[in-house]
């Protein structure tokens, strides 16, 4: 049996991802702003301090995996794009990278970070505000989409996926990841019923998008769904899984991309990396 972290424990997709867990016997730490074992707001450096040092503490320096399901979705408030910047991106990589030695430990340790569908079906998210949030600036990226109007949650929302996911894939192949025995991968869900998409359907600007938002199996997905892929994500089955994206979401990503996925790979640039990774070996 192994000892896992989950981040957003205490609804939705995190919550079913801790029962299944558990129901198999293995020890999960939860991580939440309320009902976990550890209590901490992850929208401040301060609070993932301290989520990432209780949770090192309680596993006694070993994780064999962690899910990343903290997020906050596109909802309007005064200092809600801030906070979604925070929770979404920061939230992940600075408890990972305080994790990364726990998870190195366990020699075939697996991580999930939950993505989301909006990083290829958002259009005209801004550069800038992704290229902020990978250099840790949210305040930079609060700029990059500051003339969205009503739609800045939503851009900031899909542009601290898109940061996040292409931080998970960066780093999933480098030495102290992949030749660690971690792996890293993001799961990347539609609709699912969880309260994050809850609150959106109670907001009727929202909840009309939403509602006409393609689906091509229709209907919304369900937690224990993804909870299932999360724990697969997590097991032996998946030690040949390094950095991929897993779209869950009913078809809509196919629907959206169906021409522009898989694209092959520019000459030069397979070149670089082959000739960066001889390098160090």
């Amino acid at each position: 049996m192994g000892t896992y972290a989950i981040t957003g424990s205490a609804s939705g997709m995190g919550a079913a991802a801790v029962a299944r867990l558990r129901a198999d016997g293995h020890t999960v730490l939860t991580v939440d702003i309320k009902d976990a074992d550890v209590v901490a707001d992850l929208s401040t450096a301060d609070g993932r301090a301290d989520a990432a040092a209780q949770v090192l503490a309680a596993c006694a320096g070993r994780l064999d995996g962690a899910v990343l399901a903290a997020g906050l979705g596109p909802s309007e408030g005064a200092d809600r794009l801030r906070l979604i910047g925070a929770v979404n991106y920061l939230g992940v990589v600075d408890l990972l990278t305080r994790w990364r030695p726990a998870l190195a430990v366990a020699q075939n340790a697996k991580v999930v970070v939950v993505g989301s569908n909006s990083t290829t079906t958002t259009p005209a998210v801004p550069n800038r505000a992704v290229r902020a949030l990978l250099a840790g600036d949210v305040d930079r990226a609060l700029r990059a989409v500051r003339l969205y109007g009503p739609g800045k949650p939503a851009m900031m929302y899909a542009a601290s996926k898109i940061a996040v996911t292409r931080w998970a894939r960066r780093t999933a192949v480098l030495p102290e990841w992949a030749g660690a025995g971690i792996r890293l991968n993001v799961l990347a869900p539609g609709a699912v019923m969880t309260p994050l998409l809850q609150e959106q359907l109670d907001n009727k600007r929202q909840a009309r998008f939403v509602e006409k938002f393609p689906v091509p199996v229709g209907g919304y997905g369900e937690p224990d769904l993804l909870a299932r892929w999360m724990c697969f994500l997590l097991s032996d089955a998946a030690d040949f899984v390094c950095g991929s994206v897993i779209f869950v979401d009913g078809g809509t990503d196919a629907l959206f991309r169906g021409d522009d996925w898989p694209r092959p790979v520019p000459v030069r640039r397979i070149g670089r990396y082959v000739r960066r990774f001889l390098g160090r070996s």
